[in-house]
């Protein structure tokens, strides 16, 4: 067969099944040329698209799995070469658009919020602080105040109600 002929349509669904059985070799061949497992699998998945789509140029007799690699290969290096020619802070690139200011209602509530906070004691407020604005655990905040963790929690619901008393709201319990 001449390198111009192609593949007749009952020749290639043969080899069509021996691709398939070829895909573990291909992902762990494609691993070895990127770190993360997700980018191993599409350029996997490249591969298989460009050899199922030119198979009736295969040429029988020769390795299917030497193709299939040297189709992987030529895929990572055209996509690296890509990657390297646009590279970061291309001009559409979305990093470079500003983040959009908060509505008016979120800065009136926030003020708010700040008001009716700086109103609660000063015990109150830093249990708030503590465990709502930071994150800390019961037991961390328990270490950090000196306390057991029951008066913790009893502090911070006291102060929570304090709270949606002091932002006009129902205290929590009704």
């Amino acid at each position: 067969m001449t390198p111009t002929q192609r593949l007749p349509e009952s020749q290639t669904a043969p080899l069509a099944e021996q691709v398939v059985d070829l895909i573990p070799a291909l992902r762990a061949f494609a691993r070895r040329f990127t770190l993360d497992p997700s980018d191993a699998d599409d350029l996997v998945q490249e591969t298989l698209v460009r050899a199922l789509r030119s198979l009736d140029s295969f040429h029988p007799g020769t390795s299917l799995k030497s193709w299939l690699f040297t189709i992987l290969r030529n895929t990572f290096c055209t996509q690296y070469r890509k990657k390297a020619r646009e590279g970061p802070g291309v001009t559409d690139c979305v990093s470079q658009y500003l983040t959009v200011a908060a509505g008016q209602e979120w800065s009136v509530a926030e003020s708010e919020f700040r008001k009716a906070l700086l109103r609660l004691s000063d015990d109150q407020q830093q249990i708030l602080i503590m465990v709502a604005g930071f994150g800390f655990s019961y037991e961390e905040a328990a270490v950090v105040m000196d306390c057991a963790i029951g008066t913790i929690k009893s502090r911070l619901n006291r102060a929570r109600e304090a709270l949606a008393e002091e932002m006009g709201g129902n205290p929590l319990r009704q």
